[in-house]
């Protein structure tokens, strides 16, 4: 089975290219495979991460970033394959 992880956070204004860099520089933990890194107006970055596990696996998540750089909290949501 295919399971997607989504993160998206939501820079504290202006600081959208330092959340960024932080995904960035995050280690890579586990293997996914495929890792995509995104960004949006509003100074939003999301990652999606795949991996061949079940749903209910445990997966390594990208962590919360400095409170000082984000403007609320981490959003995660976790998906499976439809076909």
């Amino acid at each position: 089975m295919t399971v997607a992880l989504m993160w998206e956070a939501r820079a504290v204004e202006g600081r959208g290219a330092e959340l960024l860099a932080w995904v960035r520089e995050q280690p890579a933990t586990g293997s996914p495979s495929r890792r995509e890194i995104l960004r949006a107006p509003g100074d939003r970055v999301l990652v999606i991460t795949w991996w061949e596990a079940a749903y209910d696996a445990e997966l390594p998540e990208l962590p919360e970033p400095d409170g000082a750089l984000v403007a609320r909290p981490v959003h995660r949501w976790r998906f499976e394959s439809a076909g």
